[in-house]
């Protein structure tokens, strides 16, 4: 008689996803936090080529996804996909680590970049929406805290590798300080597919039916064909603004597209939640449209405008380097995580959990404050100078209103979409994020700092116009995301009572966790 292994716990489980991409996100926000710098100093882009440039990467990073979601669910597996995206990403950083100041050897290592991202981000977010799948009392903690893995990978990241160029730069010269940090995201990469060497066995039982298939040697070659072909198309989208413009407005209106033809084709039963999802992700593009200014308007408005000496009560700790700033987005989620994770199981136990549209709202209004901040803050500037206390509050508002909408955008996905849509559906989240991706560095283009202009009191007011009229905006997205509370309200109640009667059987809990009876 053959001896059975015993079950494997959601958390151990759940673990193996969070610590690889963890390693992931260190690679990515490490690359993340001096692009756009590198670009200006480097490779001579005015502000507003860099902007774009990057938008566009980063548009494509988040759009490939839909590509990576579909051959994890249908052609290689969920487990496979994420693990060769992690390999190709570590290429990607590795030829970024090449010292050449080539703008065309920047674009293939982001072309390699996109395509690794399209690869792993989908599969790592349905593994984890497969290991908590019809859970609802957990999964928007569960999402949360996986959620926070990414900023504790990222925070560390974005402290060490301006640091790092800042170091080796100053031994061994600037050029080489900059590609010695670009390679530490590739060795952060190959630290953490050493660990899920060690742990990927608690995710033997996690995946969609592909991973249970042998590999079919021709579908292997076809879909390594698919991706260099994809690392070229992205290199030349990045050197032509205007063919990535046509692209990323194109992929709106393929998603705009996808979704209504998914809603109209969908059982009765599914319809509600994928209206409800739809309705949640426009909102979510409307997020990253602020999110996007971290890595370029904010990031310039810190080289131009914020003091760099932290002080406490007048006790001088230490300087910043200007691009550590983003790094305290990842610090705030990281100590945001756990006490909202503690209210929303509170909440939970009593019922009275708020819904993700509320969440939403709540995170829109939040984003709104953070913004307003920096404007409050240049109402003290000294010689067009704002204290880093300013940048410290600003971030603090902008990360809690991150976790509340783009925190649990991924978890909305898994609660509104049926579960055979759902590799699929993660992907296309990640392309509607993609486009707001690129309309962001559009927007921060409107605080463009002209050439020569070197007084720091200009272009304070250049900055904070931008700011305060984006806390503005804010505010009118708060508004909105509250007076469709109603609609999600009866989309999400009509969702719930075609859930349980599919499945009238509610979940119980088991010594490992929750499972489902039966």
């Amino acid at each position: 008689m053959a001896v059975q292994n015993p079950p494997v716990s959601q958390t151990r489980s759940f673990s193996t996803v969070f610590l690889i991409e963890m390693w992931e996100r260190f690679g990515f926000y490490g690359m993340q936090v001096l692009m756009v710098t590198y670009m200006m100093k480097k490779l001579g882009f005015v502000d507003t080529h860099a902007n774009l440039v990057w938008g566009a990467a980063a548009a494509l990073i988040y759009a490939t996804p839909a590509i990576g979601g579909w051959v994890g669910d249908k052609l290689i597996g969920t487990r496979r996909t994420m693990l060769t995206g992690a390999v190709v990403l570590m290429l990607g950083y590795a030829l970024l680590w090449i010292p050449s100041n080539d703008p065309y050897l920047t674009y293939f290592a982001l072309g390699v970049i996109i395509v690794g991202n399209g690869f792993f981000k989908p599969n790592a977010g349905n593994l984890v929406r497969k290991i908590y799948e019809g859970d609802d009392t957990r999964i928007d903690s569960a999402f949360t805290i996986y959620y926070m893995a990414v900023n504790v990978g990222s925070m560390i990241s974005m402290t060490l590798t301006p640091w790092i160029r800042d170091v080796v730069g100053a031994a061994y010269g600037d050029a080489m300080g900059w590609h010695t940090a670009f390679g530490a995201c590739a060795v952060g990469l190959l630290l953490g597919l050493g660990n899920y060497l060690l742990m990927y066995r608690t995710l033997a039982h996690i995946g969609s039916p592909a991973d249970e298939r042998p590999l079919s040697m021709p579908r292997v070659a076809g879909v390594a064909a698919a991706a260099v072909a994809l690392v070229f198309v992205a290199a030349f989208i990045l050197q032509s603004l205007l063919v990535a413009k046509i692209c990323v407005y194109a992929a709106g209106l393929v998603i705009l597209g996808i979704f209504l033809h998914l809603i109209r084709s969908s059982e009765r039963t599914e319809r509600a939640g994928l209206i409800a999802a739809l309705v949640l992700t426009v909102q979510t593009i409307f997020f990253f449209i602020f999110y996007a200014q971290m890595a370029t308007s904010l990031n310039l408005f810190a080289q131009h405008n914020v003091d760099l000496s932290m002080n406490v009560f007048g006790l001088h700790l230490f300087n910043w380097i200007p691009e550590q700033y983003q790094n305290l987005n990842a610090i705030w989620i990281v100590v945001l995580s756990p006490v909202l994770v503690l209210i929303y199981n509170g909440l939970g136990r009593v019922g009275k959990d708020p819904s993700v549209a509320a969440k939403f709202a709540l995170g829109f209004a939040a984003v709104a404050l953070g913004f307003f901040m920096y404007g409050f803050g240049a109402l003290g500037a000294v010689g067009g100078q704002v204290s880093s206390w300013t940048m410290i509050w600003g971030y603090g508002l902008y990360s809690l209103g991150e976790l509340l909408v783009s925190g649990l955008g991924l978890a909305m996905i898994a609660r509104y979409v049926p579960a055979r849509m759902g590799g699929f559906m993660m992907g296309a989240y990640y392309v509607a994020v993609g486009i707001s991706q690129y309309l962001g560095s559009v927007v921060a283009n409107y605080a463009h700092i002209p050439e020569g202009l070197a007084d720091p009191v200009q272009s304070l007011a250049i900055y904070t116009s931008l700011f305060n009229k984006l806390g503005f905006v804010g505010l009118g997205c708060t508004a909105i995301a509250v007076a469709v509370l109603p609609l999600m309200k009866k989309l999400s109640n009509s969702h719930a009572e075609h859930a349980a009667a599919a499945d009238p059987l509610p979940p119980v809990r088991s010594e490992e966790g929750w499972e489902l009876p039966g």
